[in-house]
């Protein structure tokens, strides 16, 4: 059972999917660091690839995705036309060195996109990067899938697909401005078992407005129901000073943070209790899935998509506002639609930010990852682990942190506390605070 400690939690932190994190990320870091980077890449090197898809049928009030509506054909079809443009200008300069396993398409709602599109880039990427049959994953808004989707994922060989459900509470919807009855999302799950996808993750959240514990429960009672096989449970992060649309959600109705934190512990016992694997500290599986042997075998990574089994350590991201990760860099193409057009259509890479990694930024990402994943971490290789003992002098006295030698470990009862106790090894943190999410 998890203990409410609220001192513990009232500084947000970040989510910690890279590091150093996005908040670190400047424009000191542009097209050259991309060719610089991609030239680097061993020729045996794993790599991933994500595609952007900046686009969604229906705009939801609470998401801070870089997405927008769908509802001028001209512009996807421009979209779609750089992208692939993109794909081309990435895969020469690599020319042939690294190997594509992994190909995730997310967004926005890939399938705002027409099917046919899909299957199309689908088969330009495989073909430019030398692709055989990577693991394929794509992001799925149930409002507007249908049969031909269904058919153009079993065609490209999808085997992973995450819904996007949050809530399946019809007022709650309503409230965070995304109505999707329930009978769209058991046709979807349905069309996708028929389409011999492997693995299907819900996307839920905790903390909306008006939001009960009865109403998380039922919410998670229907997604064991339809025979989820991973489920991530996210905490809403309200902070409408940075996404403005936002502030057409009640904030006066919002759960405060104790009951946050307790909807929170209640879904993490439901879901073990219901035969799913925790996987870190908002992502569970059922036993015999992917992340969950990932996570029994020491295997188990983050990356800017969350919890993964993806093992590559270079990805590459393609299209409007994507992150592409490297060793010693972190790199994100032109957020604005305008500018990311303009540079690839001059051959030019998109890249308008990011950050070099120094060495030790490189040890605290790798720590900061193990810690998160699998609850240990040596700090050997870092500087200032005195500090770090003092920052988390208040976790020890509570027995949720203890030293063996140079190694961090976390109780189990550490667990919704993950991200604050990681963050006393991020040597960037600094009044940038409220550019993050709450700690639970």
């Amino acid at each position: 059972m998890w203990t409410y400690h609220p001192d513990l939690l009232a500084t947000p932190v970040p989510r910690y999917t890279s590091y150093p994190t996005a908040a670190e990320f400047h424009d000191g870091v542009g097209p050259a660091d991309m060719a610089a980077v991609l030239d680097r890449v061993e020729p045996d090197a794993e790599l991933s690839l994500y595609l952007h898809i900046p686009f969604c049928h229906e705009i939801c009030w609470y998401c801070g995705c870089n997405t927008g509506a769908a509802n001028r054909t001209a512009r996807l079809d421009a979209y779609l036309a750089r992208l692939s443009e993109e794909i081309e200008l990435v895969a020469r300069r690599l020319g042939g060195r690294g190997r594509v396993g992994r190909i995730a398409f997310g967004g926005g709602s890939p399938n705002a996109i027409a099917p046919e599109a899909f299957l199309s880039l689908v088969a330009q990427a495989k073909a430019a990067f030398g692709a055989g049959a990577p693991v394929l994953s794509v992001e799925v808004d149930p409002r507007g899938f249908d049969a031909a989707w269904a058919g153009a994922l079993a065609e490209a060989g999808a085997s992973r697909v995450s819904l996007g459900v949050q809530t399946f509470d019809p007022a709650i919807q309503a409230a965070i401005g995304r109505v999707q009855p329930r009978a769209d999302i058991a046709v979807t799950v349905d069309l996708l078992r028929h389409a011999g996808i492997e693995s299907i993750n819900f996307d839920l959240m905790y903390g909306l407005p008006g939001q009960t514990d009865q109403a998380l429960a039922e919410s998670i009672d229907e997604s064991v129901a339809m025979g989820a096989d991973r489920l991530a449970v996210f905490g809403y992060a309200h902070v409408p000073h940075l996404i403005p649309r936002q502030r057409r959600i009640n904030a006066a109705a919002l759960p405060d943070a104790e009951a946050r934190f307790a909807q929170a512990a209640l879904a993490h016992a439901k879901l073990v209790g219901d035969g799913y694997a925790a996987i870190g500290f908002d992502h569970f599986a059922k036993p015999g899935d992917a992340m969950a042997v990932a996570a029994r075998e020491g295997r188990l990574r983050r990356n800017f998509q969350g919890f993964t089994e993806d093992e590559a350590e270079v990805l590459i991201g393609l299209g409007a506002s994507a992150i592409s990760q490297f060793p010693d860099l972190l790199v994100q193409n032109e957020k604005n639609a305008g500018r990311w057009h303009m540079a690839v259509s001059s051959s030019r890479f998109a890249a308008a930010r990011g950050v070099r990694r120094s060495v030790d930024d490189q040890w605290r990402a790798a720590a900061i990852e193990e810690l998160l994943c699998q609850g240990r971490a040596d700090l050997g290789g870092i500087a200032g682990r005195a500090a770090i003992a003092l920052r988390l002098a208040r976790f020890a006295a509570l027995k949720l942190v203890r030293w063996e030698g140079s190694v961090l470990l976390l109780a189990p009862e550490a667990l919704p506390y993950a991200r604050v106790i990681a963050s006393a090894l991020d040597s960037h943190r600094g009044p940038a605070a409220t550019r993050f999410s709450s700690a639970v």
